[in-house]
């Protein structure tokens, strides 16, 4: 039985190593090696809910009481559960669960204190957390609309984020798919792939799992000079302040290249 090819087929993963790769890039460490109390934390985004299951290891040869990971959100996010208190041996290690609810889509953080007392000296101590920064992407599905209705809340949404192409891609189709694949949306312009133009216009849709809507339209020539970059502008607009910053930054940190090849 191989059940690491199992589990990587139920997920609809092609392989083991992009199963691991993607849970890997959940996990956050939240304090330092050289610190006497060790946390991370493994992140799970489940539509409205975000499940924080925290490994805490006491690197020190003295039992620590009181242990508790006090937590705090910035953005649209609000702690349902708080970690309880433990006490933890020497060298031991435990695992803390924390659940946070998300009612809009925006980019969120997530900020804490480990506090705890040394029973030996009883003196308290205290180690600020590593921020865990909520990524838009994980509430961004694909979706699908008409022109019309398109244009129609194109007219209607108010907030809008306008980003300069900046990137190194050169070719007009690759650097639209790797817009498209880096933000969960749906192009909802067709186009011939092997036509050899200098300019691209294509508009973009997608749903938040809250059911707020997502618009992008992409307006991209090639310069006809001898570096033959690629210029233009890519504007957002949503109903939501939130939505429109959140795509508009991770617009402007995947723009730039395509990532390295596994």
């Amino acid at each position: 039985l191989d059940d690491g090819s199992d589990l990587a087929r139920a997920t609809g993963y092609a392989d083991g190593n992009s199963l691991l790769t993607n849970e890997l890039s959940h996990v956050y460490q939240l304090t330092g090696f050289a610190d006497p109390v060790y946390a991370e934390a493994f992140v799970t985004v489940h539509d409205y809910d975000i499940l924080l299951d925290i490994l805490v290891i006491n690197r020190t040869p003295n039992t620590l009481a009181n242990l508790t990971v006090e937590l705090s959100t910035m953005g649209d996010m609000k702690i349902v559960e708080r970690p309880q208190s433990h006490t933890i041996g020497p060298l031991d290690q435990i695992n803390i669960r924390a659940s946070i609810k998300v009612s809009s889509t925006e980019t969120g953080h997530i900020f804490g204190t480990i506090v705890y007392e040394d029973a030996s000296t009883q003196e308290k101590g205290y180690i600020n957390m590593n921020d865990i920064h909520m990524d838009i992407m994980d509430y961004i599905r694909p979706a699908t609309c008409t022109d019309e209705v398109f244009r129609s809340m194109w007219a209607e949404f108010e907030w809008e984020n306008k980003v300069a192409i900046t990137t190194s891609i050169t070719d007009l189709i690759e650097f639209l798919d790797h817009i498209v694949s880096s933000t969960n949306m749906k192009s909802l312009t067709p186009f011939d792939r092997d036509e050899n133009g200098s300019f691209l216009a294509a508009n973009l849709y997608a749903k938040s799992v809250f059911g707020e809507d997502a618009l992008v339209n992409v307006s991209v020539e090639k310069k006809d000079d001898n570096d033959v970059k690629l210029a233009g502008y890519i504007r957002i607009r949503s109903k939501t302040q939130g939505i429109a910053l959140s795509l508009g930054d991770r617009i402007t940190s995947v723009q730039r290249g395509l990532p390295p090849k596994q």
